[in-house]
């Protein structure tokens, strides 16, 4: 048998497990957008209705409000992720008392499921029964209640997800630092670099692979937030937290409109596509056109 033979069997049980639980939904979506279906009315038959879900999604105000709720979400909360991954991730590198029980400390987030994550922040952020109220009521004397300001709603989601999501930020870049050559580092210390050149000529750019795949999937995950969200602010004060996968949450399973929801996921499909080529053309492809031949 030749090798590349070899190669594609050992690959057809990944190949098959990729057609079956991903090519074969995204076509049954795709499919399923073009008709207007509602399995659970009086008349369950599937109508053909063309490109009419997608014209709808032009003029749902809601929809485009959720979609700007969401970039907003994924903006703060993925740079602060990153940002605040970075800084740990070098702290870890260093070397000081119980190094290991902090790791272990900081990676437990990891493990709860965001279901159980949304559920505990819901009664940390309770009047009257939460200690977050509390303490910015008696310390600072300020009024926490999500339950009514938009934007007390919006923040404390974006800091439940740097909360739950850091650690996989953190794991990222710790393994990219670990892995790193000491040649660059030795030869910038020569050349005279100071500590910020040395990041921005040096460490930035060898980083930058691992902090473009933490970025992408975290982007990909912000997008598509529905569990944590849903159990801490239910999508309000109003719409303010609503974001898109809430937003098809309330089409699909309530109203039991397939066609629209199938139309709405595939948009919010294309829109996180385009954001990640778009932060790949903008941090790795003009940097690549700017080489000399």
């Amino acid at each position: 048998m030749r090798p590349q033979s070899v190669g594609w069997l050992f690959l057809a049980p990944t190949l098959l497990i990729l057609a079956v639980f991903g090519v074969l939904p995204f076509i049954y979506v795709l499919v399923v957008s073009f008709f207007d279906w509602n399995s659970f009315a009086a008349d369950p038959t599937m109508r053909f209705s063309g490109v009419q879900n997608y014209r709808d999604l032009v003029f749902d105000t809601g929809f485009l409000m959720s979609l700007w709720n969401t970039l907003k979400f994924g903006v703060f909360a993925v740079a602060s992720e990153i940002v605040l991954g970075y800084f740990l991730a070098q702290l870890f590198m260093r070397n000081f008392p119980l190094k290991g029980f902090f790791r272990t400390i900081h990676t437990l987030p990891l493990m709860i499921a965001p279901v159980a994550v949304g559920a505990t922040w819901r009664l940390m952020t309770v009047p009257g029964l939460g200690p977050i109220p509390y303490y910015l009521d008696r310390w600072f004397g300020y009024d926490y209640l999500i339950s009514r300001y938009a934007g007390q709603a919006f923040l404390t989601t974006v800091v439940m997800d740097v909360w739950h999501w850091t650690p996989l930020v953190t794991l990222t870049l710790l393994a990219a630092l670990s892995s790193m050559p000491k040649e660059p580092f030795e030869q910038a210390q020569i050349d005279g670099a100071n500590k910020l050149q040395t990041f921005w000529y040096v460490t930035l750019p060898l980083l930058k692979p691992a902090i473009l795949s933490a970025v992408f999937i975290r982007l990909m995950d912000a997008m598509r937030t529905v569990d944590e969200v849903w159990m801490l602010t239910g999508g309000g004060p109003a719409a303010a937290t609503r974001y898109v996968g809430l937003y098809i949450w309330r089409v699909v399973f309530p109203k039991t409109d397939y066609g629209y929801g199938s139309a709405m996921s595939l948009i919010t499909l294309y829109l996180t596509i385009v954001l990640c080529w778009l932060l790949y053309a903008g941090l790795v492809a003009r940097r690549d056109l700017r080489k000399p031949e």
